[in-house]
Order: C-alpha cells, then sequence, then structure tokens
C-alpha cells in the first residue's frame, strides 16, 4: 500500500463555502484536487494500492481509495465536487467511525495526528487501531535528497499544501516519521512532489525502467 497524507491549511470545513466555479477560493482546494487525481489516476487508468488523505484544518480527512473508487475523474471540478460531498457529511461521521461519501470516499472526524496514527501506527508503538502500518516519510524541501534514499515497502508521504507545516505539525510528523526526503532542489507544487515521489517508488529508486 502506498499512501499520501496532504495537509490543507485553509480548505473551508463548511460545504457550503466551496463553490466549483472558484475552486481556489476555497483555500487553495484547487491544489488538493491535484493531489488527489496525481496520487490515484495513471494516463489511462487508475493505480491500484494507493490512498490519499486529505486533512482538512486539522479537523476532518477525507480519504480517496483507488482500489475501490467509482465515477471519479481527474479534473479539479470533478475531485472538488466528491470533496464538497464529503464535507458535507459530516454528521455520519459518529467519533473516529467513517462516513461513507460514495465508492472508494470516506470522511473521518480526524486531524494530523489522529489520522497518522491509524495508518501507520501509534508513534511507532503499534496501535491497536491502525489501518495499515507503513513508513512514514515526510516530503519537505529541507530533507535528505530522494535519490540517497531508500525506497520503502509501504509508504506513507506526507506533504503540505502552498503553506509550510506549522511547528505543531513539524514536531507531529517528526514523532512518527522515519526520514526527512526533498525530491529535487528546488521547491515544487504539492501535486508535482506526489508525481515525483510516484516515480521513485515505480522504479525502485530509480533503478528500473
Amino acid at each position: 500500500m502506498r499512501q499520501f497524507v496532504v495537509v490543507g491549511h485553509d480548505v473551508p470545513t463548511d460545504p457550503d463555502a466551496i463553490s466549483l466555479s472558484d475552486i481556489p477560493g476555497a483555500g487553495r482546494l484547487d491544489l488538493l484536487c491535484r493531489c488527489v487525481s496525481t496520487g490515484v489516476f495513471l494516463s489511462h487508468g487508475i493505480r491500484e494500492s494507493i490512498r490519499v488523505h486529505l486533512v482538512v484544518d486539522d479537523a476532518l480527512t477525507v480519504t480517496f481509495d483507488a482500489d475501490t473508487l467509482r465515477h471519479l475523474h481527474p479534473d479539479e471540478r470533478n475531485v472538488a465536487a466528491r470533496v464538497r460531498d464529503a464535507l458535507a457529511a459530516k454528521p455520519d461521521a459518529i467519533g473516529h467511525m467513517p462516513a461513507d461519501v460514495s465508492p472508494g470516499v470516506e470522511l473521518r472526524r480526524m486531524g494530523l495526528d489522529d489520522t497518522l496514527d491509524r495508518i501507520a501506527g501509534d508513534r511507532g508503538t503499534g496501535s491497536a487501531g491502525a489501518d495499515h502500518g507503513g513508513t512514514v516519510v515526510q516530503l519537505h524541501e529541507a530533507g535528505d535528497p530522494l535519490v540517497d534514499a531508500e525506497p520503502p515497502t509501504d509508504p506513507v508521504f506526507v506533504l503540505s499544501d502552498h503553506r509550510d507545516f506549522t511547528d505543531e505539525e513539524t514536531e507531529s510528523i517528526a514523532a512518527v516519521a522515519e526520514r526527512r526526503v526533498r525530491v529535487g532542489p528546488k521547491p515544487l507544487h504539492a501535486d508535482d512532489t506526489i508525481a515525483v515521489a510516484h516515480n521513485w517508488i515505480d522504479t525502485d529508486g530509480y533503478e528500473s525502467y
């Protein structure tokens, strides 16, 4: 399983505040939508064993599971509509139980800490409720060069939107991340960073083409 956790700082949690005619105006939701598309889609198909988790306002997490997704298209408007539907499903998310939005899309009342605990284990101690253990890798321009790192088997990549991680987020990620890497010498958009990370894993660390 390959997973991406994208922290969205400015996306509103109120679905009525999201206009499909002005997706960037909804806290740069356009960037998060491109992260979903880059995460789950291939040129003429969809990837297998991929999940993209969008953490919204450190309060809600929208998960896209490529293995069960249906009727999702890679354009920003289509993905944004699905995110808006997920936020509208908040009343159906009870505790940490998810609300089923549509096939392959779920909403949980979880911020960054709880999302990392669920998908990567409880601070490395093996939470009984963890969804899928994996190696947490922070993608950040201040990290070590990606090319020098060994690709993990089940990576959980954590990256931010157009804003940098807060101090609290940095501490939370550092508590579970096994490494911090950068994808190149210059900062990239979050969706481009996901594309580079995919290529790194697809080629077994640039060894197999």
